[in-house]
């Protein structure tokens, strides 16, 4: 995950006592700069797993200055290379000039989740949950695709079409502001998906209403009989999902992309419903409900045991109360999707048109 630079604007009274308001945070190194107007500028270098700690500490003793306003920047290197964690911090060489001077933060345990801090995360899940034009686009494009592998039974481009189809973040970014209990961001993540599925499903059912589609292609078999290995993938492709953005590791989304497959399922079931074929529509729908449900199911727990959680004590009582009722709304779903997936007749899909 690499290390975090924060700058925060503090008042200048508290420049000279700022070392003191970190003691017992993993510091590795902090800068002033100031005195200066509105305020004075710090600099806090820490791992990134450490990042959240320090600017919950900073927005509680500085919140309520006038334009108090916490940076987070991403350090590519730094130099001279940092001690392995298990060696003690060398001892840094005095001196201090008029308009800036450096402190060693002192050595604390670090925490055992490790994660990238909430405000970064944050923004992360925030960019990738817009429903703006560029994600229409996307998700129309990638329903192309699907179609055009689905309906030649070829892999690489069905993949190809997990990989660009941008639904796998307004997931995770709604199991996000559930456990934050932002109410702003749980609408525009129910905007995106609203908005991809409800794009993906009318392409797939255009395309399929003026191209011959067999239902016995093993592609479109595939996906319109959902199994108990389907519950399980979901699952494990959504925690991974979640862990793969609190962790800061973006080459992983990709995987999890084609591992949890949303578009596919979806396609597939536009495509056989444009084409008359109900009975396999209606699996390939319930495997692609159930993919969505697995999502977010496994994305709230993966924060949950992460301590994904508000900063202030209210703001966390009325996020734990969201969390429990979308909890139980998730575990619903899921046991009636199960139920449907595991205890339906096995032939879903016809070889023949109705």
């Amino acid at each position: 995950m690499g290390l975090r630079m924060l700058e925060a604007t503090v008042p200048n009274e508290a420049l000279d006592a700022f070392p003191a308001l970190l003691d017992g945070l993993p510091v590795v190194q902090c800068t002033r700069f100031g005195p200066a107007d509105p305020g004075s500028l710090v600099r806090v270098l820490v791992d990134a797993t450490d990042a959240e700690a320090v600017s919950d500490r900073l927005a509680k003793e500085f919140g309520g200055f006038d334009g108090f306003r916490v940076n987070l920047l991403s350090v590519e290197a730094t130099s001279p290379p940092l001690p392995p964690e298990d060696d003690p911090p060398a001892e840094a060489e005095g001196g201090e000039t008029a308009a800036a001077d450096e402190t060693e933060g002192p050595k604390a345990v670090r925490p055992s989740r490790l994660r990238v801090s909430r405000e970064e995360l944050y923004d992360d899940l925030c960019r990738a949950a817009r429903p703006n034009i560029v994600y229409i686009v996307m998700v129309a494009l990638s329903t192309v695709v699907a179609a055009v592998g689905l309906l030649r039974d070829d892999v690489a481009i069905v993949i190809g079409a997990m990989v660009i189809a941008p639904l796998l973040g307004p997931n995770v970014a709604l199991s996000l502001a559930v456990a934050l209990g932002d109410k702003g961001l749980v609408k525009t993540s129910l905007s995106a998906i609203a908005a991809g599925v409800g794009i993906a499903a009318l392409v797939a059912l255009v395309i399929g209403f003026f191209v011959d589609v067999d239902p016995s292609t093993p592609a479109l078999l595939a996906r319109s009989n959902p199994g108990p290995g389907d519950i399980l993938l979901g699952l494990s492709a959504g925690a991974a999902g979640a862990l793969a953005f609190t962790t800061g590791v973006p080459a992983v989304v990709v995987g999890v992309m084609v591992a949890v497959a949303l578009l596919p399922p979806l396609v597939t079931a536009g495509l056989l419903a444009g084409s008359g074929f109900g009975v396999p529509a209606t699996g390939a729908l319930t495997l692609c409900l159930a993919n969505v449900t697995c999502i977010n199911l496994s994305a709230m727990a993966t924060f949950y045991i992460q301590d994904v959680r508000p900063r202030t004590w209210w703001e966390k009582d009325r996020a734990r109360r969201g969390t429990r009722r979308a909890m139980i709304g998730w575990v619903i779903m899921f046991a009636i999707l199960a139920g449907l997936i595991l205890f339906a007749p096995s032939g879903w899909a016809p070889t023949t048109r109705p």
